[in-house]
């Protein structure tokens, strides 16, 4: 199976050494999204507007692997703080409204100090 590396300039560029996914077969896992605005670097502070920002990083580099947020069936949520989950839910519930992924969420510390990140896996033709 051949692995295919994803790269788009709608999402942030990796802050490391990873790419921001990678698709193998029919499968496309996206490395964790921090609250980046792909155009100015800046980081988003309020927890739901960053929330917003992880998951349209997350769905710029689905569409540019030839998917979409509605062919998520895996995510992981990284919070700085467990007390944001409700806020966190809030904006999450807005992106997944039918036949939900499988989820977790853990409390974590973030790169650059970010409130939240996302990763997830989604199915690609």
């Amino acid at each position: 199976m051949e692995k295919k590396i994803i790269s788009t300039t709608n999402a942030p560029g990796a802050v490391g050494p990873y790419s921001q996914a990678v698709k193998v077969g029919n499968l496309v896992f996206t490395s964790g999204q921090l609250p980046l605005d792909p155009v100015t670097g800046e980081l988003i502070g309020d927890v739901k507007k960053a929330t917003e920002k992880s998951l349209e990083n997350v769905k710029a580099i689905l569409e540019e692997a030839g998917t979409s947020l509605d062919k998520v069936i895996k995510t992981t949520v990284f919070v700085k703080n467990m007390s944001d989950f409700a806020a966190v839910n809030e904006v999450y519930a807005k992106y997944f409204q039918k036949d939900m992924p499988a989820r977790s969420c853990v409390q974590v510390v973030l790169p650059k100090d970010a409130l939240v990140e996302i990763e997830v896996i989604a199915l690609a033709e």
